[in-house]
């Protein structure tokens, strides 16, 4: 009984902390500060979301372009860039499967 709870809780817990290492990703992806600073150039709304997909593949979530929503606002050194993720995990219980929803997205 006590291996079942551990193996259950293990599938619980990989799939949220892969989704905060995510997060924390997102959050340094929309900071944009090689570009604020001026060691990178601009990158474009593609450009990011290959980058929050090469990151998600770090942390085995499978992610496609379209799942990832690139908004901008303001412009020049006040662009604020905004990042959302939208996927599923599924956990897989002795027989059992569900999906777990997640929308990661950054906070700036």
């Amino acid at each position: 009984m006590i291996a079942a709870t551990v193996v259950v809780g293990w599938q619980f817990a990989a799939c949220e902390v892969a989704n905060i290492e995510l997060q924390d990703d997102l959050e340094d992806l929309a900071a944009q500060v090689g570009t604020k600073i001026g060691l990178d150039a601009q990158r474009t709304d593609a450009e990011l979301r290959a980058m929050v997909i090469r990151r998600a593949e770090d942390y085995d979530i499978a992610l496609t372009p379209q799942q990832v929503t690139v908004r901008r606002s303001g412009s020049g050194e006040s662009e604020v860039i905004r990042l959302t993720v939208d996927y599923q995990a599924r956990v897989n219980l002795l027989g059992y499967s569900f999906i777990l929803h997640f929308t990661p997205k950054s906070s700036r």
